[in-house]
């Protein structure tokens, strides 16, 4: 007798409260009693592509910064650490996010470090002298001297022209973060880094009165900067295939395909998603099952896009297998790409990869910290309860909806290809 369980996902509906201070700071607050923590979460609406094309890297730059001492605290890990909690901060090219966990009972100390933080930084020479070096070190061990290190500083100036997204997170040179004067971090810092421009998000152990109350007191006062009005440059529809060809010391050769596909507001955005999982969502996927366990032609291959806000990339990138032929690999890839442009997905393969992403949303929503995150977001994109109808539209994506998708993506004329050799 075989018995067969079933794992039924149950969506928890994020429950939260939604307030704004008089300087423009938009206040989200979701409790949750079952755990003695909490979580700070201040996201900033500054990332990568909102930097001068001159002086890239200064989001980066300042979540490092951001922990070198504000106005009145010298060292921003110490009074958290004796207060039990633990911080990080990560920057895209869309945000910046800054968190920190911590006993409910000792929340107020978050709550201060974040605002004298958001107050005003030190805008010390020693700080940004070490900061400077911390982030021009990291562009040197990961992007120049680590093999294939530049392969997508290289791919994003061949797929973009225009928009921003054109420069990575970590800048477009070594040069901009190296040449950065105290004057340029103060402006970048006062254009962006105010309370107008931050949504902060608490959850936990707490109560939105508490929070209330303690956002009015220490960040009430801190006065609102000028509107920060976004008007980047749109990127042109891509109207012929690009390629560019690179040889490196580098143990293997690489293929790195993208297609341009839409931001977080466009239609196909979800369809777009599942077909990545389709073709590169781990060992049963149809990449590495056909490149790499059938024809071996692949030591590995993935596929993924960044879930960026403007629209974005889609990327297919594998090692090839030593004596495989760049040519017949490509080939190859393309193959399966028009598999899904001409052929109608199975209903099953379709629902798998939607049963894939339901269990990854329910599981990061058993996160408080995971909810902070996700509901600063959503309300940077215009909404925190959007995060609540993610699943809906998962659920709606059909067979026909991913195959419209694939043949609007997957043209040629969309295409950038690097072709990355190793010169061994």
């Amino acid at each position: 007798m075989v018995v067969r369980f079933k794992l039924i996902f149950v969506l928890i509906m994020i429950q939260f409260d939604r307030f704004q201070l008089e300087n423009g700071l938009k206040v989200l607050v979701h409790q949750d009693t079952s755990t003695p923590m909490a979580v700070v979460n201040v996201l900033y609406n500054v990332g990568a592509k909102d930097e001068n094309p001159a002086q890239t890297g200064f989001a980066h730059l300042f979540e490092h910064l951001m922990f070198g001492g504000s106005i009145n605290i010298p060292v921003y890990d110490e009074p958290l650490q004796r207060a039990g909690g633990e911080n990080n901060a990560y920057t895209t090219n869309d945000l910046t996010n800054y968190y920190c966990q911590i006993p409910a009972e000792n929340i107020e100390t978050a709550f201060w470090l974040e605002s004298d933080r958001m107050l005003s930084l030190a805008f010390s020479e020693k700080s940004l002298e070490v900061q400077r070096k911390v982030v021009c070190e990291e562009f040197k061990e990961h992007y120049i001297n680590k093999p294939y290190g530049d392969a997508w500083h290289k791919m994003r100036t061949l797929a973009y022209t225009q928009h921003p997204y054109r420069w990575m997170t970590i800048g477009a040179e070594l040069s901009h973060v190296e040449n950065a004067k105290m004057q340029d971090v103060k402006d970048f810092f006062f254009k962006f880094y105010r309370p107008n421009n931050a949504i902060l998000v608490v959850t936990g152990n707490t109560t939105t009165e508490q929070v209330k109350a303690l956002a009015e007191k220490w960040f009430g006062p801190i006065p609102a900067g000028e509107a920060y009005n976004r008007n980047l440059p749109q990127e042109p529809v891509q109207e012929k295939m690009r390629s560019l060809e690179v040889r490196a010391d580098v143990p293997m050769d690489m293929l790195m395909m993208t297609w341009h596909m839409g931001g977080r507001f466009d239609a196909g955005y979800h369809e777009t998603d599942l077909i990545t999982e389709v073709l590169g969502g781990g060992a049963s996927a149809r990449l590495y099952e056909q490149l790499i366990k059938v024809k071996q032609l692949f030591s590995s291959i993935d596929c993924f896009h960044f879930g960026t806000v403007d629209p974005g990339l889609l990327v297919i990138e594998g090692k090839l297998v030593k004596g495989v032929s760049m040519a017949v690999a490509e080939q190859a890839v393309l193959e399966e790409v028009n598999k899904i442009k001409q052929e109608l997905l199975p209903q099953k393969e379709v629902q798998k990869v939607i049963n894939k992403t339901e269990s990854i949303i329910c599981f990061e929503d058993m996160s408080i910290m995971n909810r902070a995150h996700s509901l600063a977001f959503y309300e940077l994109l215009g909404d925190a309860d959007m995060m609540n109808k993610e699943l809906e539209k998962y659920q709606a994506v059909t067979p026909e909806k991913i195959q419209a998708t694939a043949n609007a993506i997957f043209q040629d004329s969309n295409r950038n290809t690097l072709y990355y050799y190793s010169k061994n």
